[in-house]
């Protein structure tokens, strides 16, 4: 099932696309295009209490769908797009488990719309959540366990095929705390019920 880019997606694809294009460090200049572009649209804590943190969803996915323009590894900038945006969405007072949630949502999204590996998405967008949570002062467990439901909720919308390659990428990813993991996807399938 391919999904359409919103408006606000497709800006940010086409503003960091723009922004890397004779880039040396395309990693270093992505983190920096994006965390400009949440900045610029959440602007502060109050913003993110009225406009929800849907915004983040569209961020990210606007940015993970460069990497087919850009040739660039999709898992690095995974992994580098979910981190900056939960780091950019607490250095402006915003709830990182909710920028969590939402990075990760935005980075299936994208990775349906442009027909990639969800399996290996999802591990690098709980990659990048943990890295995040590190640099942020978060709790890991609770970033692990966001980004692991984010990720299969994404996916099961996509379809039973979608969540079920999720899951068996998540709970065979050797990087990943498998007990945390493990638990996030019982917890996940016990709040479907």
């Amino acid at each position: 099932m391919r999904i359409l880019l919103s408006q606000l997606a497709q800006t940010t694809k086409n503003s960091i696309i723009s922004s890397l294009k004779g880039a040396s460090d395309v990693l270093s200049t992505l983190r920096t295009s994006l965390k400009d572009q949440i900045v610029a649209t959440l602007k502060d804590a109050d913003t993110i209490a009225t406009m929800g943190m849907g915004q983040v969803v569209d961020i990210v996915a606007g940015a993970i769908s460069t990497a087919t323009d850009l040739g660039t590894s999709t898992a690095n900038l995974t992994k580098a797009t979910v981190s900056t945006a939960i780091s950019s969405v607490a250095g402006i007072g915003g709830d990182a488990l909710a920028a969590t949630r939402n990075a990760t949502k935005g980075a299936i999204t994208a990775t349906a719309e442009t027909g990639g590996d969800l399996g290996n998405i999802a591990v690098s967008a709980v990659e990048g959540s943990i890295e995040a949570a590190g640099s942020v002062g978060a709790s890991t467990a609770d970033a692990t366990r966001e980004a692991v439901v984010a990720a299969i909720h994404a996916a099961d919308e996509i379809g039973t095929e979608a969540g079920s390659s999720v899951r068996k990428a998540l709970l065979s990813a050797a990087a990943l705390p498998r007990d945390v993991v493990e638990a996030a996807i019982k917890g996940s399938q016990a709040q479907a019920k």
